[in-house]
């Protein structure tokens, strides 16, 4: 049984063409829509017919250029967005650090806000309370323990989010260009535990532009262009055939 099994993934958005700035534009608009005129739009297909599956300890690069669908697709894995039409089937706990530390409580303290969104990714109060001593020293925020978390920089706080996802203990990760939270010495934090998850043989799906990182963590590729996979396969495969079409993209 895969962990992930993902097929004919399409995801349509509907952009309109006319753009209204104002009160009174969209008053108008209105009495346009109660007079019978429709307005127009545009479909954009963020995604075309995409498929694939992932394997208990397997991992999963993606790469392609902005606006490719990268970011579209870890969105559907995650649950976020719903697809226009596809499956997607998960079998396991998946962790996504994509908008790290959403349902954050400014008022809060750091300490119990920890424990709220620890219950979001799955783990008990009682274990993320067991947990939160390690979690404060990962993201380097042991003295705000008992701060509001309004008093953390933006930063902060998306180092907290980061720290609080590495805990939970999923069977694989979702990640989008996760790994720019915080310093180079944060940074090299969270590429040791991702080490760490892989010799667990769990699982990463990681959408990022630094194709020496895909290299290192995935096991296969899908390369996306305009909301297709032109290319899937063997990970120095697939960058090779990238960086031919973009020749600017050499890994670093």
């Amino acid at each position: 049984m895969s962990l992930i099994a993902v097929h004919d993934l399409w995801k349509r958005y509907e952009i309109p063409h006319e753009k209204r700035n104002t009160i009174l534009d969209q008053v108008a608009g209105a009495f346009q829509m109660l007079e019978g005129e429709r307005f127009t739009y545009e479909e954009l297909w963020a995604l075309k017919g995409v498929s694939f599956n992932i394997q208990q300890g397997e991992s999963i690069g993606i790469i392609g250029e902005n606006g490719s669908g990268k970011s579209t697709l870890l969105k559907i894995l995650a649950r976020i967005i719903t697809p226009t039409k596809g499956t997607v089937e998960v079998n396991g706990k998946v962790a996504p650090l994509l908008e790290l530390g959403v349902g954050f409580q400014p008022e809060m303290t750091v300490r119990d806000n920890i424990t709220m969104y620890a219950s979001i990714l799955g783990l008990t109060n009682r274990d993320a309370r067991k947990r939160t001593d390690s979690i404060l020293e990962f993201a380097g925020l042991e003295r705000f323990r008992d701060a509001k978390l309004k008093h953390l920089s933006s930063g902060m706080q998306m180092r907290l989010g980061f720290s609080v996802a590495m805990e939970a203990d999923p069977d694989v990760y979702l990640v989008d260009e996760g790994l720019a939270v915080g310093d180079l010495e944060f940074q090299r934090k969270c590429l040791d535990k991702f080490r760490e998850f892989l010799q667990e043989k769990k699982s990463l799906v990681l959408v990022s532009h630094s194709l020496g990182l895909i290299e290192e963590f995935c096991h296969e590729t899908i390369l996306l262009s305009r909301g297709e996979a032109i290319a899937t396969g063997d990970t120095a495969q697939v960058i090779r055939e990238y960086t031919e079409l973009h020749p600017a993209s050499e890994a670093s």
